[in-house]
């Protein structure tokens, strides 16, 4: 036991020395590979330090080298700029030398040409006088000073020139006609041909036929109440004369006596005939005549092809369906214009839905004209814009009786429709005194020019002829006669379509034989 205990500290010690001799070669050996490691990385920093010196001077000696060169470049480009310099200098002492042999040869000139100058004035002075002594002689012989001569010669070349002034307007005339007409006529010509339509003029109704006598008191009512509500009610007024069995409706607005003539035939048909009847039956009739006016309005762009109108628009279009201009009704010769416009416009490759709208549109304020002061051409041309219509449709309006010029072919074109359907035969009419006051005016104006002898106005007016005295009037002032004519009766007279004006020159040379 005991020696069992023995060897098992004996065992311990033994462990413990072996440990310990153990441990102390590991530290040994650790001193000795740090310090080996430390000799190693001393080395390493000794090695870096004579890299990085050598790589040092390695560098400063290329900056060195860099730097030198540049200083090289720099006095290279020095030394060229100093010569420019220099050679600027030269440059500009040849030119100091140019300029100044210049300067002199220009002094010279000059006096050359003031002594010239001294002498053309001398001779200008000499002319003079020689021209001064030859105008004496020439007035001495001619018996007429300078003066006189100098009008005589320009009355003469005025009296030249007039008459080969005329004589040329008149060529040019003659040539633009020929050039003009064929092609007008045939592109007129084919308007009217594809749009060929009868003539049915609608007059406005102001005559209302009674079944008899006794109706017009029942219209008139008790104490006239019932005729003074019908003429409140209207805006109308009611004329009862001694004609039987005939009321006149008396207004100057279409529509007013459009609804006034259908309310008063549905009172006399109904036979009940009281204020309240009369405000019932107008009321009514009112919004009739308004459905009336859209449909026609409506029917009127529909048989155009157009579009894109606004409600009042159509309703102002189809007023015109009871407006009438020397007989011809307005919104079936609005109708006519836009067909015909359109027509042309495509003959001419132009826009036929635009002139067609401008064609619709051109006497719009004829619907307008009883409610607004103004010519239609005026309101038309407000309403239009109002409603955003286009420039060129605007402009068509203004110029269609040459209020305003016209900017655009379109504008032409509305115009020269307007006239063609104003001036067919059958499609307006006026009044028999209208028409001789009309025609005598007509021969009157003519009457006033020199060298008339007399004035015959044929064709129901549409065409002048004016004899003139052949002593008086040669060819050519026959010509200038008939332009003067023309735009006198442009300027003064107020008439439907076109007047011819012709003027008959003639001699008759008469011997009698015995």
């Amino acid at each position: 036991m005991l020696e069992s205990l023995a060897y098992v500290l004996l065992g311990i010690v033994l462990g413990l020395i072996l440990n310990y001799v153990l441990n102390k070669m590991h530290i040994t050996k650790a001193s000795t590979e740090a310090q080996k490691i430390i000799e190693d990385a001393q080395a390493k920093a000794d090695n870096i330090v004579k890299e990085a010196t050598l790589d040092a001077k390695t560098q400063a000696y290329e900056y060195k080298l860099e730097a030198e060169k540049e200083a090289k470049a720099s006095k290279l480009e020095l030394d060229k700029f100093e010569n420019k310099l220099l050679e600027r200098e030269h440059n500009i002492d040849r030119r100091d030398i140019a300029l100044q042999g210049r300067e002199d040869s220009l002094d010279q000139r000059a006096k050359q040409l003031d002594k010239k100058q001294a002498e053309l004035g001398k001779l200008e002075s000499q002319l003079k006088n020689q021209i001064d002594e030859k105008v004496k002689e020439l007035e001495k012989i001619a018996a007429m000073s300078a003066q006189e001569a100098h009008d005589e010669l320009f009355k003469q070349v005025e009296r030249q020139m007039e008459n080969e002034v005329t004589a040329y307007i008149k060529e040019r005339e003659d040539e633009a006609n020929q050039e003009a007409s064929l092609y007008a006529k045939d592109i007129i010509a084919t308007a009217i041909n594809r749009y060929a339509q009868e003539e049915t003029v609608e007059r406005t109704v102001n005559v209302v036929a009674l079944p008899s006598e006794e109706m017009k008191g029942r219209i008139i009512g008790r104490e006239g109440r019932n005729i003074r509500a019908f003429e409140n009610a209207t805006g109308t007024e009611l004329i009862i004369d001694d004609t039987p069995e005939v009321i006149t409706i008396s207004c100057f607005d279409p529509v007013r006596r459009e609804i006034a003539k259908q309310s008063l035939e549905k009172l006399i048909k109904d036979g009940r005939i009281q204020p309240g009847r009369i405000e019932e039956v107008v009321e009514k009739t009112k919004k009739e005549v308004e459905e009336i006016m859209m449909k026609a309005g409506e029917d009127a762009v529909f048989s155009c092809g157009l579009s894109k109108f606004k409600k009042d628009e159509l309703l102002t279009i189809g007023k015109m369906k009871f407006r009438t201009s020397y007989g011809q009704n307005a919104l079936q010769h609005s109708v006519e214009v836009a067909h015909l416009a359109g027509i042309m416009a495509a003959e001419l490759g132009l826009n036929q839905q635009l002139a067609k709208r401008a064609g619709l549109l051109h006497d719009i304020g004829k619907a307008l004209d009883h409610e607004m002061e103004g010519s239609h051409v005026e309101l038309g041309a407000k309403f239009a814009k109002k409603y955003g219509e286009n420039a060129i449709v605007i402009n068509a309006i203004e110029s269609h009786h040459g209020d305003v010029p016209a900017n655009s072919i379109i504008s032409i074109l509305v115009a020269a429709a307007d006239t063609l359907s104003a001036a067919r035969p059958g499609s307006r009419s006026e009044s028999v005194e209208n028409y001789i006051q009309r025609l005598e005016k007509l021969e009157a104006i003519a009457k006033d020019f020199d060298g008339v002898d007399k004035v015959f106005a044929i064709q129901a007016g549409r065409e002048i002829r004016v004899v003139v005295n052949p002593e008086k009037i040669d060819d050519l002032k026959a010509h200038k006669l008939a332009r003067d004519v023309k735009e006198k009766i442009e300027n003064e007279l107020t008439y439907p379509g076109h007047i011819k004006v012709t003027v008959i020159r003639e001699i008759r040379a008469n011997e009698i034989a015995k």
